[in-house]
């Protein structure tokens, strides 16, 4: 291993000088709960919590603080205080008027804008994540809810209404599933958790919530928000590991929804965990193997632009990154040589550093496991082909860019998730359309070209394989207003501002017979407002 103070040299731009207001000052010992509207004081074991970034001269991890460490009393005790805030169906909140609903989630939103530099430099120590795309986290979560509450008044007003079909009236409306247990990822800790947590809130469905391993504290500033502004048991809040908690739930079958970002290998082990899983509904955002395609007249100075965004935003952790790049054979040399360029001038250093690109990796085991498949795939022929590549030190390893990669490779195969770039050249287009029709994977692709003629056949191809093609860019989640779902291994149902609504609820609905009893009964019942259920109330 490369010593500290060689690989500061090396790396010029890294600097240890941390801004004021960043600085952590006091460690952050999680203390409180959040079950069935109380904020409950923990006595038991804790976890410490800890950054991968140093804070001195010579390295040494963070401790930020401590979480509990919960298991299955707690587990158990937070899904009582869900089922009870359902309570089949009859509870407050799934019988609540949507305006009420909204008027809640409203509440909640205004005092998490309040919490947003708390939230912003925890998620910079937590996962090292830049200063700009911690801000941008935070601002699009804020942004998702309010669109979110948009879309559900849309959706309110859409079902204002009574339909007729065969002499038959029907009043049809979405309502919810019931007890929803949702599991965070540690990459986007608060957006990609809230774009589960919050359509099932605000759908009527009660939630158990336990943040992801990584990017943990930063929940400790909105439990106040959560307690203060929905009805007790709608959100319950614990902290642990996702097996000791999310495991003894699971085993219940009183779970009705299972809402997870991660891994299939977890979200197939909590299914099977479930004693009636024909019952359970997934809401599941899993891993991929999203592709890079260059075909030989792409545009080279802005595919390589999008190559770099694509495979090494907060350093290729991210289920929409590029993890295998294919480059026809015709400009294999030209791109290998820019790219290699682009990909060792990159800035590393700190989160709050200015024009920081490369940032520590918060996992302490990530260097390791990229140097484990970089040194497979050298051993099986692979050459590193930057200048930087595989430069390693305590909390980093230097993207390395291999070539030529082959299908024995464990990099090729695997979700590397982390700064490693495989790329493989081609001589005919089937030869990456085969591999991605083998994949276990199917969420995106990116295409590179300029021929209208050559793009057509192959996105009508892409678009069966995934679920986005995105022409001469690179691999993203959003805006969140698109559909956000893949193929095979990848997903199960559609997250976006629009699906995520439908995904957490199903539609129901009452019927009656077109004569002058039942007529005259709804009319009465619409008249009198007695039912949340039955209105026609039109929220402007």
């Amino acid at each position: 291993m490369v010593r500290y103070a060689e690989i500061v040299k090396i790396m010029e731009t890294a600097t240890t000088l941390i801004p004021d207001n960043f600085q952590i000052k006091e460690q952050i010992h999680q203390k409180t709960y959040l079950v069935n509207g109380e904020l409950r004081k923990w006595k038991g074991a804790t976890s410490e919590v800890i950054s991968t970034i140093s804070s001195t001269q010579e390295y040494r991890p963070t401790v930020l603080g401590s979480i509990p460490n919960m298991a299955e009393p707690e587990a158990l005790d937070a899904l009582d205080a869900a089922m009870k805030a359902y309570d089949r169906g009859q509870g407050v909140w799934p019988t609540m008027k949507v305006k009420d609903r909204i008027a809640c989630m409203e509440a909640f939103v205004k005092k998490m804008e309040q919490k947003r530099e708390e939230v912003v430099k925890l998620l910079m120590w937590e996962i090292g994540k830049s200063m700009p795309d911690s801000y941008k986290e935070f601002d699009r979560t804020v942004e998702y809810i309010y669109d979110t509450l948009e879309e559900y008044r849309q959706l309110d007003r859409d079902s204002a209404k009574f339909h007729k079909h065969d002499g038959v009236y029907a009043h049809i409306r979405r309502g919810p599933l019931g007890v929803v247990l949702c599991l965070g990822p540690y990459n986007y800790p608060l957006n990609e958790t809230f774009t589960l947590l919050i359509p099932a809130i605000i759908m009527g469905n009660t939630t158990i919530f336990k943040p992801a391993k990584h990017g943990v504290l930063l929940i400790a500033p909105l439990l106040e928000a959560f307690q203060s502004s929905f009805p007790k048991g709608v959100v319950n809040i614990l902290f642990g590991r996702g097996r000791a908690i999310a495991g003894p739930i699971m085993k219940t079958g009183k779970i009705d929804v299972l809402a997870l970002i991660g891994n299939s290998k977890s979200a197939n082990a909590l299914q099977d965990q479930h004693p009636k899983s024909n019952r359970l509904r997934l809401v599941l955002g899993l891993e991929a193997k999203n592709p890079a395609i260059i075909l030989p007249d792409a545009d080279l100075s802005l595919t390589v632009n999008e190559v770099i965004s694509g495979t090494l935003s907060y350093n290729g952790q991210r289920c929409t990154a590029l993890k295998v790049v294919y480059v026809h054979e015709d400009i294999k040399d030209e791109f290998l040589k820019r790219y290699a360029e682009r990909v060792d001038s990159l800035k590393f250093g700190n989160p709050w550093d200015e024009g920081v690109h490369l940032t520590p990796l918060p996992e302490p085991s990530k260097p390791g496991y990229i140097q484990e498949l970089l040194d497979d795939a050298i051993k099986k022929g692979a050459k590193v082909i930057n200048k930087k590549g595989g430069k390693r030190f305590a909390n980093f390893i230097w993207p390395a860019v291999l070539h030529p990669v082959t299908k024995t490779m464990q990099v090729y195969e695997e979700e590397q998730f982390g700064p490693i770039i495989p790329v493989l050249s081609f001589k005919d287009i089937e030869e990456p359309l085969h591999d991605m029709a083998e994949s276990n994977y199917g969420q995106q692709v990116s295409l590179f070209g300029k021929d209208v003629y050559t793009l057509s056949p192959l996105i009508d191809t892409l678009a069966n394989l995934v679920c986005r093609v995105n022409l001469n860019s690179s691999c993203q989640r959003g805006p969140d207003v698109y559909p956000f779902t893949g193929r095979k291994d990848s997903a199960q149902s559609t997250l976006s501002v629009h699906d995520a609504l439908r995904s957490f609820s199903i539609r129901t609905f009452v019927a009656f017979k077109d004569n002058e009893l039942n007529n005259e009964t709804v009319e009465q019942l619409l008249e009198a407002k007695a039912s949340n259920f039955l209105s026609t109330d039109y929220i402007l």
